[in-house]
Order: structure tokens, then C-alpha cells, then sequence
């Protein structure tokens, strides 16, 4: 690790520590956006790469702060706990995997950055001005992009960053500060639908305009058939906008529509991802595959997952680091380390976190002081988790980019959260616009003390 990369790396550490929330968050934001995981150090044989670092120094913030504490938890925040809590015993138990200091130190990167980050996201307002300052970081951060794609010199390199090239057709596929450019092309994707969110509100529009320009440059630049298809998936949760009312009919009509393609189709329905992906580009065979190995291997890995090197029989080809295939999807990722123990409570994050913004898109529309630019806000985050969703069939998310995931989660529930608080919603009322099914109970947000806001 190079002198300039470890003084931006201590400075934005000591940020998170002293300064506001906002401030904080912007410097975990800043962070995991440029700096690359190369660009980190070690102490006793752990590897504090730029996004384990800040986890470790913003959770310790939290907590001597008690921005939160776990009277604030809920639903999603319990389930998340409980998936990783499994993911770092059921290895350690089973072994045949990595170190104990790994599995613990791999389990704890978004364990403890989620925690932190659901300390300092507290409000709409404070996902609204992340998004203002995202939109003014991406200028420079594309700008380099632009330089790696032209140039073929990726400027991250000078601050831990691989220097190598990766190509497809003729043309270059930049990853910027990530290690892949899929996961590159997945952060603009992913973003671009709580910018068209934010353009509807008049104070942010300008900024929205940018941001979103720029998160679909991003996907360009990755040249990737992954992130391609995600951003088609951001935009078509935001043509369902119309339909917002009616969005239970929508669910079972897709449900429908999957079914009927599972009984008229001679390959299994996943195969549809290899379909997209002679449209879009990308190695959609790859995914669709896995998931029908993974299917076939069900005995061996159900009850206790299994360790990586032991699916060196699923594919043609393996992965050099690993020994074993190249798990391409968040669900098979998750099953392997903890069972599908761990991919049902995965499962419950996101229909938990689904319904949360249901329940606050009914008590927007329901109230009488009703504010759509806060409707809008809502069906951006649920675009955003279902952009996500659809990533997942096709990625397995690591290093700096769960941050941003986490970011996105951890914006989500406090939204909702101030909205149900504010809103107050009939519990006995039939919503036919809560998405998924259930209620989840939402506390109140806590009152303890804070820092203030900048």
C-alpha cells in the first residue's frame, strides 16, 4: 500500500469517527468508490482492505455513540443477523473452508458495515443529500472510466488497483476501482433508480439528471450483458409506476406468466437467463447452468451447505483461487456456506424489506398530507431491491460493492421507518398495495442521542 492511498484511507477513517452523521456516510461512500481493495493493509494476518476498515471504525463509532442499539432492530435487521451469524458457525463447525480468522473476518465485512450504516442513515433527507453528493463524486469517477476505456491506463491502479485489461469483442471492459467490471456496471444500474426517484423532486432534479446520466455511463463503460440487464430491470419497475395501485394483480400475473413458461419451455425456466443474455451479451448460459447443478447437488448441500473446492465436478471449468466452481448467484452462494437455511433467511430480508415499503406506499397514499415526491422516493427503493434481486440470479456480490447494497438496504428501512412513523397506517385495512405479503412490525425511530446532522 502506497503513502497517498493510506493518508486518503486514514482520513476518511478519522471522518467517520468525528464528524456528522452525513459526513460519515459520505466518507464510507467516498471510500468504497475509490478506493480499490488492493489498497489496504495488513496487522496479524488480516487483511484490512479500504471497505473492512471503514466497517470496523464506523461500527465502533456507532456503538460508543449508541446510534444504534438493538431496541432499534427489526424484522430485516434480525434476519440479516441471523443469516450471517450462520454463515460464520456453519463453516467454522464444518471446516473445509478457509481459516477461522477468515470466515469470521469475511462474515463480519457486511455484518458490521450494515449495523454501522443503519446508525447513520436515519431519514429521507439523509439518503436525498447522499444522492446529491453520489451525483457530484461520479463526475471524476466516470471521468477516469473514460480514461481506462480510451487511454486503455486505469487510473485506480495508482492507488492498489489492477493494472490488467479486460476485453470482450474488441472492446475494453472497464472495472474502475472493483475487480470486475460487472460489479462496476452493477453500482450505476443500481443506482439510476433512486435517481429517477430524485428527479421528481424539483430541489434535487438537476443533480438527479447527472446522477443518473452518469450511472448509465457507468454501465456502458463495464460493457458487461449483466449490469445491461439489471438497468432494463430498473427501468421496467419504473414503467409499473402507472399501475402502482394494482400492483398485487401485477405479482400474480408474473407469477402467472412464470409458471405458464415452466410448463411450455423444454428447458427448465432459469434458462431464461441464457435467452436474455444473446440479447444483452454476458455468460448467461454460465448462470442458468449453475442453477440447474445446483439443483441436482440439492442432497449435498441442503443441510449444511458445502465447501467451495467440493463443486469442482459442477462446471467444465474452475476457479484457480477457490478449486471449485464460479458461484455466479447470491442464493447458490449463500446455500453453500450456511444450508438453505441461509437462503431462506435471505429470502426474508428481502420479502421483509419488500413488505416494509409496501406498508409505507399505503400510508403515503392514505394520508391526507400525502407527499409524492415520498411515494416516489419508496418506489425508487423498491425498484432499487428489485434491481437486486434480478443481479442476484447472476452475481454473487463481494468486496466494496455489498457496501453500497447495504447502503441502499439501510436507506430503505429507515425511509420506510420515518414514513410509518409519520403516516400511521390502519393495521386492520386490507392494503392491496402492500408488496409481497405480511406486516412487519416497525418500531418507532429511536430518540437516542445523536450527533448532529450536517
Amino acid at each position: 500500500m502506497d503513502a497517498l492511498a493510506l493518508t486518503i484511507l486514514l482520513s476518511l477513517g478519522a471522518a467517520i469517527a468525528l464528524r456528522p452523521p452525513r459526513q460519515a456516510l459520505l466518507a464510507i461512500l467516498v471510500g468504497c468508490l475509490f478506493l480499490p481493495p488492493g489498497a489496504g493493509f495488513d496487522i496479524g494476518g488480516l487483511n484490512l482492505f479500504p471497505a473492512r476498515f471503514l466497517a470496523y471504525v464506523a461500527l465502533f463509532r456507532v456503538l460508543t455513540r449508541r446510534e444504534f442499539t438493538w431496541s432499534d432492530a427489526i424484522r430485516p435487521d434480525k434476519y440479516l443477523l441471523a443469516l450471517y451469524v450462520l454463515i460464520t458457525l456453519i463453516p467454522l463447525i464444518r471446516g473445509g473452508e478457509e481459516g477461522p480468522l477468515g470466515i469470521i473476518a469475511r462474515s463480519g465485512d457486511g455484518l458490521f458495515m450494515y449495523f454501522a450504516l443503519r446508525g447513520l442513515m436515519r431519514s429521507a433527507d439523509d439518503l436525498r443529500w447522499l444522492l446529491g453528493a453520489l451525483a457530484w463524486l461520479l463526475i471524476p469517477y466516470v471521468l477516469f472510466l473514460f480514461m481506462e476505456g480510451v487511454f486503455r491506463l486505469n487510473p485506480f491502479q495508482y492507488l492498489g488497483g489492477e493494472g490488467k485489461l479486460w476485453e470482450r469483442g474488441g472492446r475494453l471492459r472497464c472495472f474502475g476501482s472493483f475487480r470486475h467490471p460487472s460489479l462496476m456496471g452493477s453500482f450505476g444500474a443500481c443506482f439510476l433508480p433512486l435517481f429517477a426517484a430524485l428527479y421528481f423532486d424539483p430541489a434535487w432534479r438537476a443533480r438527479a439528471l447527472l446522477g443518473g446520466t452518469l450511472c448509465v455511463a457507468m454501465v456502458g463503460f463495464s460493457n458487461s450483458g449483466g449490469p445491461i440487464s439489471v438497468l432494463a430491470m430498473s427501468l421496467l419497475a419504473w414503467c409499473f409506476w402507472p399501475l402502482r395501485t394494482r400492483m398485487r394483480m401485477i405479482r400474480r400475473g408474473l407469477v402467472a406468466v412464470v409458471l405458464l413458461l415452466a410448463l411450455l419451455m423444454e428447458a427448465p425456466v432459469w434458462y431464461l437467463l441464457a435467452r436474455v443474455s444473446s440479447v444483452t451479451g454476458g455468460t448467461g448460459w454460465h448462470r442458468s447452468y449453475l442453477m440447474d447443478v445446483a439443483f441436482r447437488h440439492f442432497g449435498d448441500w441442503w443441510l449444511v451447505g458445502l465447501p467451495l473446492r467440493e463443486t469442482s465436478d459442477w462446471m467444465p471449468y474452475v476457479l484457480a483461487s477457490t478449486g471449485g466452481a464460479d458461484i455466479t448467484n447470491q442464493f447458490i452462494s449463500f446455500a453453500l456456506k450456511g444450508g438453505i437455511w441461509s437462503m431462506l433467511l435471505f429470502v426474508g430480508v428481502i420479502v421483509s424489506t419488500f413488505s416494509l415499503l409496501g406498508r409505507a406506499l399505503s400510508a403515503v397514499r392514505e394520508s391526507e398530507v400525502a407527499d409524492e415526491t415520498d411515494e416516489r422516493l419508496l418506489w425508487g427503493l423498491g425498484a432499487a431491491l428489485t434491481a437486486h434481486v434480478s443481479n442476484w440470479l447472476g452475481l454473487a456480490y463481494f468486496d466494496q460493492f455489498q457496501v453500497f447494497w447495504l447502503i441502499q438496504l439501510s436507506a430503505m428501512i429507515a425511509v420506510t421507518q420515518e414514513v410509518l412513523a409519520a403516516h400511521p397506517a390502519d393495521d386492520e385495512q386490507n392494503d392491496e398495495d402492500e408488496v409481497l405479503f405480511g406486516r412487519t412490525p416497525v418500531p418507532a425511530p429511536s430518540e437516542g442521542p445523536r450527533s448532529g446532522v450536517a
